[in-house]
Parts: C-alpha cells; structure tokens; sequence
C-alpha cells in the first residue's frame, strides 16, 4: 500500500457563523495542520445559503500556500463550456497549481432549470466537457458548435477525478479522467470500484473517497450520523460514518487505503469544524 492523502470539506456558511470561523481561517487552519487537501462543493440552489464554488476556492488559493484546493465537485455541464473552461483554467493560475478538478453530472433538477440547461442533457454534456477541457485549458483551439474558441491563459491540466459511485462514472474515470472519486461507500464497495476501473482504463488512475462523521467525544454517534445520511440520500449508511478517536478514525482510513483509495476527502457531521479538522489531521498523522 501507497502514502494515502487525505483532504478536508472546509466549513458550510451555517457552521461558519455557529463557530465564527470564515473560510479563509479555516483554510489556513486546515494547511497549518497538515492536512492535504480542502474541498468545496459545487451548488447553484440547495435550500441552504452557499456561496460559489470558483469565488470560495480562489479565496481558498490566496491565502494558502502548499495544499491542494479541490472542487468535489465542480459541474461544467450546467455550465457554457467554454466558461466553465475559463472558471477553471482560473482557479489552477491563482492556486499556482494547485487544484483537483472533480467533476460530476449531478445536482437537483431544480438547479439545471435554474441555469435553464434541460436536465435530461447532463450526460452527453459532461462527457463532452471531460473530452474537451484538456485542449480548452492548454489553449489550444477548440471547435464548439459554430466556433472556434481559444481560451487564454493557458494553464498546466489538473488533475480531473471522475464524480460518483455508478459504473457510468467509472468508465468515465477510465476513458477522460485522472480518477475516480466516488462518495459515501465503503470500502468494499471501493475495492470493486478499483478492480472495475482497473480492468478498463489504460494506466492507473487516483482513487478518492469522500467520506463523513465526528471524531472525539460530545458529538453525533455513528447511528445518528447514519440516519441522517440515509434521510438525506436513501442508502444505506450504517457503517459509513467515521466517528472516534483520532486512532480508531485512522484504522477506518487505513481500511480504505488497503481498498486501493489514494485519497479521502472528509466532511464533518458535528462537532466544532477547527476541532475536528486538528483531530483528522492526528488521525491522517497516524496513518
């Protein structure tokens, strides 16, 4: 087995305010800790108040200086492509290079009528994103529709990690992407994941794993944690949640790099956002 990474989801505006703690303090406490990586989502309307995903992640950028700024995940579908490109293209200059690209297809219905881009074209349009962002982010010509577009300034590929647990997304990661990054599984479901990816693809590719729960005591449990999740998303949760100390959150981290992961992205389920993430980063120390 590998060095596995492991990155951190930086804190909603809700807990942001319950904590008093703004993004770009939360950035620099997730770098000084040691962690890896930190990641936003992408969102246009969930319910909830959330700010855009390129505006966060470059804020994220400027006041950092070493770890990687991830979009789990950035939807360029919803999006014109060659705009989408640019927002991209962006965010990998002002980090210095800094960005993982994760990209998905998914998102509430809701949204996509709110972009006013038929929901029904979200595959056919993501896969013509993961083939044509490459060229777009070199700046080499691209023919979109009636147009050639050259975009400028051209920017280093990052690496693009292929949203989702389904097995679209894995042949996905396979054809166009750098890697897989599926969501709340367990690890042997990753395993599977692995094998199937490795079967199709040409070389090897990262995997992720964005993964949830509460380290330390006077938080959520793994059973109510569990039940929010399969509220939220109707699965199956019971053993997802990683919840303890920071040595038992290490073993289940240990499990996922044994599955083949490379990389595990953890949001927090409860508990004091600064708390938790000096807690993951003993568990990442552990490993």
């Amino acid at each position: 087995m590998g060095e596995m990474k492991v990155g951190v989801v930086l804190p909603s505006l809700e807990v942001q305010a319950r904590d008093g703690i703004d993004l770009r303090v939360a950035a620099r406490h997730a770098e000084a800790a040691g962690m890896d990586s930190v990641w936003l989502g992408d969102h246009l309307m969930t319910g909830r108040p959330s700010l855009d995903i390129v505006a966060a992640l470059a804020t994220a950028a400027a006041v950092t200086d070493r770890i990687s700024i991830g979009a789990g995940v950035f939807v360029p579908a919803i999006r014109p492509l060659a705009w989408a490109a640019k927002q991209v293209a962006s965010l990998q200059h002002l980090s210095g290079g800094r960005l993982i690209l994760g990209v998905g297809s998914g998102g509430d219905a809701r949204q996509w009528a709110a972009a006013e881009v038929d929901y029904a074209e979200r595959g056919p349009r993501t896969d013509r994103a993961l083939d044509l962002l490459p060229a777009l982010l070199a700046g080499e010509r691209v023919r979109i529709g009636a147009h050639n577009v050259e975009l400028s300034p051209a920017v280093t590929r990052p690496p693009i990690w292929v949203g989702n647990a389904s097995p679209i997304a894995i042949r996905r990661a396979a054809r166009a992407g750098d890697g897989w990054f599926p969501s709340l599984i367990p690890p042997a479901q990753v395993a599977a994941g692995a094998a199937r990816l490795a079967e199709l693809a040409d070389s090897p590719r990262d995997i992720a794993v964005g993964t949830t729960g509460a380290l330390g005591d006077g938080v959520s449990g793994r059973a109510r944690i569990a039940a929010a999740i399969a509220n939220a998303y109707g699965i199956e949760a019971a053993g997802l949640p990683i919840v303890g100390s920071p040595d038992e959150a290490a073993h289940r981290l240990n499990e996922f790099r044994a599955a083949g992961a490379t990389h595990v992205v953890m949001g927090f389920a409860d508990g004091r956002w600064r708390d938790q993430c000096d807690l993951l980063a003993q568990s990442r120390h552990l490993l």
